[in-house]
């Protein structure tokens, strides 16, 4: 009854969900396009049987990357489709993958368009990643008996108290799941309090620590570092959301005057920012160069103060050529996004109060003194401090090189929970 209501609901908002789609759309007119795969019509082209993996946006296309490639390798006659929600993701994968991986927009959560997709597909295992559950989803997965994972599962005290109030819907939902990899002992922990089988439970690390850091971003950073000028200090703001890039240009003239030529790189998270970030700069009257703009010539690269990151994808070669990173989505109740990019990288990592999405890895880079929380007032002298502290940066960026090292091997773990069920649907 309670999934009833639920579909009935949906359906009803359905026209809006179009409507905001269409207005996301002026925006960013990526949003407009193969809107008919929201209703469950995927491209003719994704053979049946394919290796599902959900993954929402580019957090987690980026997060699914070594699995995938494990996968690909492991049973390379197998397709492997991904679906994503957004634009940007679905350009992650495209990035990432090229044509070795098969896409399509995840539909709306209502059975008549998962029966028209199902029927299309015909998926053998569905993995998603880290929260993105819904209902109806999951219901028809068990009606198809295909197997459908959670991956590289995550959930916060806060959500889990979300689950609890709308019980009647998401308990049946969680036991439909075949099996839940989680990140921590007390993401599953609270999995197992919302009535998860424990036997059906496994505890495999986050993957996003086995993020393959190859020598190709690395020179494209110190190539950046060389057309600035290797000894100007850089500091970055990495997937900024509204709000905090203005913290960032605030704090700037005290860090150039204690640190001259310091150049300061912002890296919107979403892409339908970068010309309002490029108004703030002007606004602070800074120079700027955006990185569409290509590359700047020795006298353009002295004058430079702000390097706006206006490309997609572009992670981490962008924080190769960075000295410090404060990582965004933390100085705002967004929850803070994936800090393991940076540590992975070597370089000392800062976060805002707001972190809750990584509370684990946040606390664990902390520990290990690889990362630094501070509020929004604490930001402009930390980053003081910080950059007058060589060895202190080297210290951090050590520290977060390690700890990343030690937890890797999620993959490993992940695929033996995967791979039981690929075996069987493949005999």
């Amino acid at each position: 009854m309670a999934r009833l209501l639920y579909s009935l609901l949906f359906f009803l908002l359905l026209p809006l969900m179009v409507i905001r789609l269409l207005w996301r759309s002026l925006r960013s007119p990526a949003y407009r396009q193969r809107i008919s795969e929201r209703f469950g019509q995927v491209p003719g082209a994704i053979p049946h049987g394919a290796i599902w993996v959900h993954a929402v946006s580019v957090g987690e296309s980026v997060a699914a990357q070594p699995l995938i490639e494990r996968l690909l390798a492991r049973y390379p006659d197998i397709p492997v489709l991904m679906t994503t929600t957004t634009p940007t993701g679905a350009a992650q994968v495209k990035r990432m993958f090229g044509d070795r991986v098969h896409h399509a927009y995840l539909p709306y959560d209502l059975p008549l368009f998962w029966s028209i997709f199902f029927n299309r597909v015909q998926p053998r295992l569905l993995v998603i990643m880290e929260t993105e559950l819904w209902p109806n989803l999951l219901a028809h997965c068990e009606s198809r008996q295909v197997p459908a994972i959670l991956a590289n599962a995550r959930l916060s005290e806060k959500s889990a108290r979300g689950y609890c109030k709308f019980s009647a819907l998401t308990a049946p939902m969680l036991q439909r799941l075949t099996a839940i990899a989680v990140q921590s002992a007390a993401d599953g922990e609270r999995f197992i309090q919302l009535g998860y089988p424990s036997q059906r439970l496994s505890q495999t690390g986050s993957i996003k620590f086995d993020v393959a850091i190859a020598d190709h971003p690395q020179q494209q950073g110190q190539a950046l570092r060389q057309q600035w000028g290797q000894q100007r200090p850089v500091l970055a703001l990495a997937s900024s959301h509204e709000g905090e890039d203005e913290l960032l240009l605030e704090c700037y003239p005290r860090l150039a005057a204690a640190n001259p030529g310091l150049i300061l790189m912002l890296i919107p998270r979403h892409p339908e920012r970068f010309d309002q970030v490029a108004q703030l700069i002007q606004q602070y009257d800074l120079t700027m160069h955006r990185r569409t703009e290509g590359d700047m010539s020795a006298a353009r690269a002295d004058q430079v103060q702000v390097y706006l990151a206006d490309t997609m994808g572009e992670m981490l070669p962008l924080l190769s050529a960075t000295d410090v990173v404060v990582m965004g989505g933390s100085f705002e109740p967004v929850g803070g996004h994936n800090p393991i990019e940076p540590a992975a990288l070597g370089k000392p990592v800062l976060m805002g109060p707001h972190a809750f999405n990584f509370a684990t890895i946040v606390a664990g880079l902390a520990a290990h003194g690889a990362l630094e929380t501070c509020t929004a007032t604490q930001l402009n002298q930390t980053l003081l401090e910080l950059f007058e502290q060589r060895e202190r940066q080297i210290a951090m960026g050590k520290a977060g090189l390690h700890f990343v090292q030690a937890h890797r091997g999620a993959v490993d773990r992940l695929e033996q929970v995967i791979s039981p069920y690929l075996v069987e649907t493949h005999t």
